[in-house]
């Protein structure tokens, strides 16, 4: 564990003396399904460590079903925890604690020890949890959505939200973050404390800067869905406008970086049926999605050419 907190540490040291303005050359990727044959794949998380987590939901609201929450390393799959109702979105502490949110039950549940250790639920009575991310730099606090009103916006009655839950004395306390929007679906959160969520409904990403000021990034998009974000403030999001529909069949979904410091956006992957929760290496030179209406997960990663 030591070691594993050392090269952490070292990682984010790295990547505050690399910061700066990127490159606004297009990049080209090469992509792989890494694996295959998956039930509904949902939500993606890489740790920290290379630990990859995903969850699978063929039955959604269904308790005691085939939906399940797994960690994949070293080419093996672990099932870490099956039989939840709604499992979603994942994110993991430095530790290795891994946390998902779970829509049907309301809760947000952990599993110690990279997934090997207790499970327990951390927070409870919840409004439909969905995006969830742990900030790297502000331990002992969790952001995530709210979504038990989709599509229904504050001035309709919409009573979707963000939220921050911060611990203390071994209680957490929540503090809302924003309010009033359609479906926030998704949330990353960036080494300064900057909280992004992706708006599904509306078709956009927005930001709530340190100060408390909410502005947006993106507009104009199409069902933008998952997101995460890399050390140097990249986006990564995805957008689902035809969910199953391939692009040999006329889809225009989508896989998505975006460069704030250069104003710089990059197709990464165009096509897929239904890319649903993407994540990011820390210094984004891969970048995995779960496609859940063909049951695998994706890989791409700068190409060599």
């Amino acid at each position: 564990m030591t070691v594993r907190l050392f090269f952490s540490a070292f990682l984010i040291a790295t990547c505050f003396f690399m910061a700066g303005p990127q490159v606004g050359h297009a990049q080209e990727f090469d992509t792989e399904v890494i694996l295959r044959n998956l039930a509904q794949p949902t939500g993606i998380h890489l740790d920290l460590h290379g630990n990859l987590y995903f969850s699978e939901v063929p039955s959604p609201g269904v308790g005691g079903s085939g939906n399940r929450v797994s960690r994949f390393v070293n080419q093996r799959k672990i099932v870490i925890s099956a039989g939840e109702p709604d499992p979603q979105n994942i994110s993991s502490d430095v530790l290795g604690n891994v946390y998902w949110t779970c829509r049907s039950a309301n809760v947000i549940l952990r599993r110690t020890n990279f997934g090997r250790g207790t499970k327990s639920a951390v927070l409870t009575n919840l409004k439909n949890p969905l995006g969830i991310d742990l900030p790297l730099l502000f331990p002992g606090s969790i952001v995530f959505t709210e979504v038990p009103t989709p599509g229904v916006n504050g001035s309709n009655g919409g009573t979707n939200r963000v939220v921050l839950a911060a611990k203390l004395l071994n209680s957490y306390f929540q503090f809302p973050l924003s309010s009033g929007e359609p479906e926030p679906s998704d949330v990353a959160v960036g080494l300064d404390g900057t909280v992004y969520w992706t708006c599904k409904t509306a078709g956009v990403i927005l930001m709530r800067s340190p100060a408390g000021v909410i502005s947006l990034v993106e507009g104009d998009l199409e069902n933008p869905t998952g997101l995460d974000i890399d050390f140097f403030g990249r986006l990564y999001w995805t957008e689902i406008p035809t969910p199953g529909v391939s692009g040999a069949n006329g889809g225009r979904n989508r896989v998505v970086r975006y460069s704030p410091s250069t104003d710089q956006t990059t197709v990464v992957n165009f096509g897929d049926p239904e890319p649903q929760d993407i994540t990011v290496s820390p210094l984004g030179d891969q970048i995995f999605w779960t496609c859940k209406s063909a049951g695998v997960i994706v890989r791409a990663k700068k190409s060599a050419r």
